[in-house]
């Protein structure tokens, strides 16, 4: 590190002021030095020192002296006090005092930080009042929260107690809000998803479906001839019954399907990233399970079909898939779903690729076609 530096030299010394005037003769000299003064106080790099002043000792011991003064208030800024000035003058001086300040007032708040709370400060105006008061009330703080030990000692058994009872109430609260929000997106009876909840899903999933490029698709199933099951074996056998179809259903999706609860005796499906073809497969192996496993209801064991209807999702088509889009799709599907009702029941009808705004029930529905049904046998008597 350099030594400390004496001021520049008095104007009428070599390589003094009147070195200065001698360069003015070249026309722009005093221009260029004020620019070079400024660049050195304003510019955020230092500019390099002008190659034609070299000469001026003068000049180059204020170029040096300014680099030290910046790079000092840049550490400062920063918060490094490390550095140290190398030249003496007023400017320097004044420098010098107000690092020796901050140095001690570092130390002085490393003390406070230890529990010295008699440290002060006098030498920075308005700061040394808001430290003084600042360690003032650290001083009481620290003296009440001593007084106060124990109190909180003696609470802290009791609290313990309470924490444990409450913590009991929140299981409780937290089991009883699953609850609730399991039965606010589910139906109560059958547990699939209901009608507002399978809505906010195909919604979501058409989205995502778009985003990807990927087709997708919803079905309607309806329980056939449901009502005379319900006059014939009672309500009680028709919950069995729907309990049973909504079991089998959810086993024969994939993880990323949904089923929903839409209305008395249908159910609807999302299927994602499946194409009318995927899905048929998908809801003929749902048909083909229900009717294949009769209801058990105790004293006997009754046979059970469904129809469905369904409709597909273009990816390409460039409607906003919201609750209104759903609902479209939804339409085609209910008509797929009339169509294998007309057609016999026991099947799956596909609606026709149309986009919903051009799509008619009258030619919407293509030509349904029987795929294979399980073999039915009379209703099975069971011994008690």
């Amino acid at each position: 590190m350099r030594t400390e530096k004496s001021v520049m030299a008095p104007p009428d010394s070599p390589g003094g002021a009147n070195s200065i005037e001698k360069n003015e003769k070249d026309g722009d000299a005093f221009p260029r030095l004020v620019a070079h003064i400024y660049g050195l106080l304003n510019s955020p790099v230092a500019p390099a020192f002008p190659s034609d002043f070299e000469e001026n000792e003068q000049l180059v011991q204020f170029h040096a002296m300014m680099l030290n003064v910046r790079e000092h208030l840049q550490g400062l800024a920063e918060g490094d006090l490390s550095i140290d000035l190398k030249y003496r003058g007023f400017v320097s001086g004044l420098l010098k005092r107000h690092l020796a300040n901050l140095r001690h007032l570092t130390w002085q708040v490393e003390q406070v930080a230890k529990g010295d709370f008699t440290q002060r400060v006098d030498f920075m105006g308005d700061f040394s009042d808001s430290f003084n008061l600042m360690v003032v009330k650290l001083d009481e703080a620290l003296t009440n929260l001593r007084e106060t030990k124990e109190t909180l000692t003696s609470l802290t058994e009791s609290l313990r107690n309470e924490v444990d009872v409450r913590t009991a109430a929140v299981v409780a609260l937290q089991e009883s809000e699953r609850r609730l929000r399991y039965l606010a997106d589910h139906d109560v009876l059958t547990g699939a998803q209901n009608r507002r909840s399978f809505y906010l899903v195909a919604e979501a999933g058409m989205r995502t479906a778009r985003q990807l490029g990927k087709y997708c698709c919803i079905a309607i199933m309806d329980l056939d001839h449901f009502k005379d099951f319900n006059d014939r074996y009672g309500h009680l056998s028709g919950d069995t019954a729907l309990k049973q179809v909504v079991r089998i259903a959810s086993e024969a999706l994939r993880q990323s399907d949904s089923l929903g609860r839409y209305g008395g005796e249908e159910f609807i499906f999302f299927f994602s990233d499946a194409t009318l073809e995927q899905a048929e497969k998908i809801c003929n192996r749902i048909r083909l399970s229900i009717a294949g496993t009769p209801i058990d209801l105790g004293a006997q064991a009754v046979p059970i079909t469904t129809s469905m209807g369904l409709a597909g999702v273009n990816p390409d088509w460039p409607d906003e898939r919201n609750e209104t889009f759903v609902e479209k799709i939804i339409s085609m599907a209910d008509h797929a779903l009339y169509s294998a009702k007309e057609g016999g029941r026991n099947r799956v009808c596909t609606s026709s690729e149309t986009h919903p705004d051009k799509w008619s029930p009258e030619s919407a529905v293509d030509k349904p076609v029987e795929l294979p049904r399980p073999s039915t046998t009379p209703a099975r008597q069971t011994k008690r």
